[in-house]
């Protein structure tokens, strides 16, 4: 598994990962929607902590900085 995402991919998820939370939990979302939402904000985390996402391999898309 390598690595795919840069510092600014991985940044912007996890800012808008907190927003649906903070929505979710300011009663802004609720119900199906809330726990679509939910559930992407997760995916957001755990891809940005790892640096990898899957829908970027079919696509062969890399926003990580080339090493020279």
């Amino acid at each position: 598994m390598t690595k795919n995402m840069g510092s600014a991919d991985k940044i912007i998820r996890i800012l808008v990962a907190v927003v649906i939370v903070v929505l979710y939990f300011s009663g802004q979302v609720s119900g199906l929607a809330a726990i679509i939402l939910l559930v992407l904000a997760g995916v957001f985390i755990l891809t940005s902590f790892m640096s990898f996402c899957p829908l970027y391999l079919p696509f062969k898309i890399s926003t990580r900085e080339t090493q020279k």
